[in-house]
């Protein structure tokens, strides 16, 4: 998985696998999902990420089974 945030234009996109896109959806106006030929999600990139998800602040847990 990758987390990029793009400054310049206030975008973040978060890429869950590397894989051919197959199909892009509008989630809304500012929300753009890409799947692969199975249905997986690939990635989501949302623009006005520094309002809309507190963008560039981030933080990782990873939590034990």
């Amino acid at each position: 998985m990758k987390i990029r945030y793009f400054e310049d234009t206030d975008t973040l996109l978060i890429e869950f696998r590397e894989a051919p896109v197959a199909v892009t959806r509008d989630l809304d106006e500012n929300t753009i999902l890409d799947f692969d030929a199975a249905g997986n999600i690939c990635s989501i990139t949302m623009e006005h990420a520094s309002t809309r998800a507190d963008a560039p602040k981030f933080s990782y847990e990873q939590v034990a089974a």
